[in-house]
């Protein structure tokens, strides 16, 4: 990756923090609540934990995880982990118990950092996680930090090296640890700093959570470029507006759910937000009064990006110009075009071969930026990459003559829930062993706040109690995952071949509507 044509390329994360910390090391790297991290002192932090974490014998190869919300601690050790070979697998911390401790145990995570919100919680599955062999909270990383000394010199890695592990559901039913690399992310942070115009005078919000590529991905990409980051330990949208105007803010990515909360803020229309270059939504689907309600906050700075884990992030985007002119207006509904580095064609999903313009298929993308595949599990990698390197992104849509991308369905019957991605298969299997259903699917019906929510169509032939139902749910899954309905039916709709029809489920809620990911 080259930052600027007089600098050398910096082929591995840890030469990032080399070159601000050399060039520039005294302005501000992070700033989080009250505190401040310049490049040398974010380099020199980084360098300490690094030797913390050979002290408990983490070296090239194993994992660690993250269970908290955002903290500066998360993105020292993503970046510790980056320069011993290591690499850390941040849990969504949203997740059930039961789910935790499967991302967990698939990590085989030998130390696991915990925020105090969710200190009760690991100490109640501590018997079930046994590869983690030291608990650190945060109230105890300083004296952790302070007690070894900065490992001196460069880093030795291989830029194929995964150093950061976010997972992604799987049409299984079960999470899946996608590897990013070195080489992929800062191709990532190459293409989206181009095609956004991040550079050292940029000042980045990292408001979405950090085990999402939305978060991670977004603050990596402000180190790649010598930017500031500003960090949100949640994502409330007070937060963010004042964040946005006292920080002057230039570039921030922020889910759809989120941004209808920014558009309610009081007063918000009055505050001086002048300093945003760029506004990046994505991740769920844009309603449109919400888009309505934001266009006069950010006039001209609006983007609406699509993505995915295992692309690092971003491969498309649709530009302010498209927002906003009337005559382009059936463009709303589109991902936009490739960003650079990135190529997208539309394939048939059966045999692979392209489609013709505006017929409909599976989004391929192509890109240095790809993951290096999923932790473990080779065959689902083959599966989602082929030996060409194009990525099999499992979302329908189609190319028009412009080339713009439309992402009408799922080919997997994904569901995006306020920038989530919950996978059917998942909530059908908890449903599944729930005495008296005896068929179950799972669909994604429309919702004003949240884009789509999933909602459980069952046959249970004696009935059932539906409130028993949902707590359940709520006992093995995230909140966020729980249907938000049921219903009970005398049977499902199924193909010849014994393949339910969801598309005809989800017919009789998305009448007249696109349902789209953006």
């Amino acid at each position: 990756m080259t930052l600027s044509p007089e600098r050398p390329v910096v082929s591995d994360i840890p030469g990032l923090l080399d070159r601000w910390a050399a060039e520039r090391p005294e302005a501000e790297a992070l700033r989080f609540g009250e505190v401040r991290r310049t490049w040398a002192e974010l380099d020199e932090r980084v360098r300490r934990l690094a030797a913390a974490l050979r002290a408990e014998g983490i070296g090239p190869g194993d994992r660690v995880a993250v269970l908290d919300l955002n903290h500066p601690s998360c993105l020292e050790m993503t970046l510790a982990c980056a320069r011993i070979g290591a690499a850390n697998a941040i849990v969504n911390f949203r997740l059930a118990p039961p789910e935790i401790v499967y991302v967990i145990n698939d990590a085989g995570a030998s130390l696991l950092l915990v925020g105090p919100e969710f200190a009760a919680a690991a100490a109640a599955i501590g018997d079930r996680i046994p590869s983690v062999r030291r608990t650190v909270g945060t109230d105890e990383y300083e004296a952790w930090l302070a007690a070894h000394e900065p490992e001196p010199g460069p880093a030795q890695v291989d830029p194929a090296d995964c150093f950061v592990q976010l997972y992604t559901s799987g049409t299984t039913g079960f999470p899946k640890g996608v590897l990013l690399t070195h080489r992929a992310m800062l191709a990532h942070s190459d293409n989206v700093g181009h095609s956004f115009e991040v550079d050292p005078t940029a000042v980045v919000q990292v408001a979405m959570p950090l085990f999402h590529v939305g978060g991670t991905s977004y603050a990596l990409l402000a180190i790649a470029h010598g930017a500031r980051i500003v960090m949100l330990r949640i994502p409330d949208p007070a937060a963010v507006v004042a964040q946005l105007e006292q920080e002057r803010i230039t570039h921030t990515f922020l889910v759809p759910a989120l941004l209808a909360g920014v558009a309610q803020v009081p007063g918000v229309a009055e505050r001086d937000l002048s300093a945003i270059r760029t506004l990046s939504y994505g991740a769920s689907p844009m309603p449109l009064p919400v888009l309505r309600a934001c266009l006069p906050l950010f006039p001209g700075r609006m983007h609406q990006v699509y993505g995915m884990t295992e692309a690092c992030g971003v491969v498309s985007a649709l530009g302010p110009a498209d927002h906003e002119d009337p005559s382009v207006a059936h463009r709303l509904i589109s991902a936009g075009t490739p960003i650079h580095g990135c190529e997208i064609e539309v394939r048939d999903p059966a045999t692979g071969d392209p489609v013709p313009t505006g017929e409909p298929g599976e989004i391929w993308v192509r890109s240095a930026q790809l993951m290096a595949g999923y932790w473990t599990q080779p065959e689902a990698s083959a599966a989602a990459v082929t030996p060409d390197g194009w990525l099999r992104s499992g979302d329908g849509g189609h190319l028009d003559a412009d080339g713009y991308v439309y992402v009408t369905d799922r080919v997997k019957d994904m569901i995006v829930s306020g920038g989530e991605n919950v996978y059917p298969a998942e909530i059908e299997r908890v449903l599944a062993e729930y005495p008296g259903i005896t068929d179950v699917a799972v669909i994604g019906v429309p919702d004003e706040r949240w884009g789509e929510v999933p909602r459980a169509v069952v046959v249970a032939p004696g009935g059932l109690d539906e409130a028993a139902v949902l707590a359940h749910c709520r006992a093995h899954l995230a909140a966020f995952k729980c249907p938000k309905g049921i219903n009970v039916v005398d049977e499902l709709p199924r193909n010849p071949t014994g393949k339910i029809l969801k598309k005809d489920l989800r017919a009789p809620y998305w009448a007249g509507r696109e349902r789209r990911t953006v």
